[in-house]
């Protein structure tokens, strides 16, 4: 479907949103090979205009007709538009990569974090899913040690950002610690609760199994990305007043003993990761020192002494960055060299 060109025609759908300006602003920053971008968004963004290197682009209104002569399509639009409108970029020969939940566990659409299955990009139909964010950099730092001593169980808790519900979310944030700083009633619009100087255990919606939607994402994309259905893998997903990044505590069962400085090697080495550890210097990572970079920053390394073969650790990575748009980007780069 997609051919061998130096240049490609690229569409951003979703442009004028948290995650579609950083798209935006990625493949501008990585010199991806666009010939010409087109950004797409709802009705009421139409003809607003975006900054792409050194043009101006106005934004568009999807049609029928958009997605002719696109070679590949950025989706960040949400799981009903993308329902909608992928397939049709799919009749257009254009590429889907697709950063919305509809398609991730689609049996016929691949889940792909490039550092860790870039190869199921080879079985795709035209469209490929981005993972949920929390899963992303979940995934970077469990495949290594998979791959070294086969990991048993994940017990996984985040703490994420509110840039991950999108720019209402921020705005509120903003607007409530504001108005808190200034004796004001706080009002919730975008969350049930108050989440200014505050932290809500309750990340999409709860389910009849007592997990939220953002809990079993976890579990069920962490399995299809690694290959590996035997993993057991619990997750706890909460909210907390950071405008940017997701932090999270794993602590990890292997089927051979690792050592913490094993684990240290082990990272120091895999593709997208960075060791930052010296706890006994203040070091381990921090989300006001993420946002903005590109790789998992890995620290609080250290063996779990209530179970034989245990592990714990701490990472923190920009959920808009590799999280979302550049892990997009990074697919939409795979897809091109295995042209």
């Amino acid at each position: 479907m997609l051919k061998k060109k130096d240049r490609y025609i690229v569409a951003v759908v979703g442009a004028t949103g948290a995650v579609g300006n950083e798209m935006v602003a990625t493949l501008a920053e990585r010199d991806f090979p666009v010939e010409r971008l087109r950004l797409f968004a709802s009705e009421r963004s139409e003809g607003k205009i975006m900054e792409f290197r050194d043009s101006e682009i106005p934004v568009e209104a999807i049609t029928d007709k958009s997605f002719e002569g696109i070679d590949i399509a950025i989706f960040s639009a949400g799981a009903e538009r993308s329902k909608i409108w992928a397939p049709v970029a799919v009749k257009s020969n254009c590429v889907v990569v697709d950063n919305s939940s509809q398609w991730r566990m689609d049996p016929e659409v691949p889940l792909v974090v490039p550092e860790v299955n870039p190869n199921d990009l080879k079985w795709h139909k035209g469209i490929i899913a981005n993972p949920n964010c929390s899963t992303i950099q979940m995934v970077v730092v469990l495949k290594p040690i998979h791959d070294a001593a086969k990991i048993k169980r994940v017990v996984v808790t985040t703490f994420q950002s509110v840039s991950g519900t999108g720019q209402k979310a921020i705005n509120e944030l903003l607007q409530q610690t504001t108005d808190l700083l200034n004796s004001k009633e706080v009002k919730c619009n975008v969350y049930p609760h108050q989440i200014a100087f505050n932290v809500l255990p309750h990340i999409d919606k709860f389910l009849d199994n007592g997990y939220t939607k953002e809990e079993m994402k976890m579990v069920n994309e962490t399995k299809k990305i690694i290959g590996d259905n035997s993993l057991r893998i619990t997750a706890t997903t909460v909210r907390v007043p950071v405008f940017r990044s997701h932090s999270e505590s794993l602590n990890i069962e292997t089927e051979k003993k690792l050592t913490a400085s094993e684990v240290r090697a082990i990272l120091s080495v895999a593709p997208g990761v960075v060791v930052f550890d010296a706890p006994e210097k203040n070091i381990y990572p921090l989300p006001i020192n993420t946002a903005g970079k590109d790789e998992t920053y890995v620290g609080r390394i250290r063996e779990d002494d209530s179970i034989d073969n245990g592990i714990n650790l701490w990472i923190v990575a920009d959920n808009l960055r590799k999280g979302a748009a550049l892990n997009a980007v990074q697919i939409a780069e795979k897809l091109i060299e295995m042209v």
